[in-house]
């Protein structure tokens, strides 16, 4: 495992060398095993009492081998939940919450390759509305702590939430480090993080 190979302090790695070496990681995951290790996340992200009491919930669009989060948003449509998905506004470095009508015919390609909603066949969700929010991250810690990818569009974004809001980060046991050494004033932490 990646973390079993690094032979020097934990003090000494940077942000970058964690995003590198995760992203690689989790690109160079089997498909086969990617997806059982996404279902037993989204298992544990379904027994949650705050996903089964939340009537609004804002996922993300898995890209690079990350959780994958496609199965999950069709089964919370099938349970009656309003989905959401972001729309970036790259040139604002901002996230809109968007809701999601349809994942087969309502979704688009968007900034940095994502999936988005297509904005005339949706709706902007009102971040008072979002009971869940569930949140990507090349990395957490133990004590929930996140780091992204660099654009810094979650952290504005998990800024503006209504402190009653919950926000799950899923990921895979290689992305869990035991703490950042690169912790800073503007990251924002999660509620919780699920992993296989």
């Amino acid at each position: 495992m990646f973390w079993e190979s690094i032979t020097y302090a934990v003090c000494h790695l940077t942000k970058k060398t964690v995003r590198e070496r995760i992203l690689t990681l989790l690109r160079n995951q089997k498909e086969e095993e990617r997806l059982a290790k996404s279902l037993a996340v989204a298992g544990k992200l379904f027994k949650m009492k705050e996903f089964q009491k939340a009537e609004t919930v804002l996922f993300y669009a898995s890209i690079d081998g990350e959780v994958e989060t496609f199965d999950m948003m069709k089964k919370a449509h099938q349970l009656g939940k309003t989905v959401g998905l972001p729309s970036i506004l790259k040139d604002r470095k901002k996230i809109v919450p968007m809701a999601v009508a349809s994942l087969e015919e309502g979704l688009e390609e968007g900034p940095y390759g994502i999936k988005q909603p297509k904005p005339a066949q949706t709706r902007v969700l009102d971040e008072e509305a979002l009971d869940m929010v569930v949140v990507p991250g090349v990395a957490f810690d133990r004590k929930n702590n996140r780091l992204g990818r660099g654009g810094g569009y979650y952290d504005r974004f998990l800024k503006s939430l209504p402190s009653r809001t919950v926000t799950v980060g899923l990921a895979y046991d290689f992305q869990i480090m035991d703490s950042f050494p690169f912790q800073e004033k503007h990251d924002v932490s999660v509620s919780c993080v699920l992993s296989n």
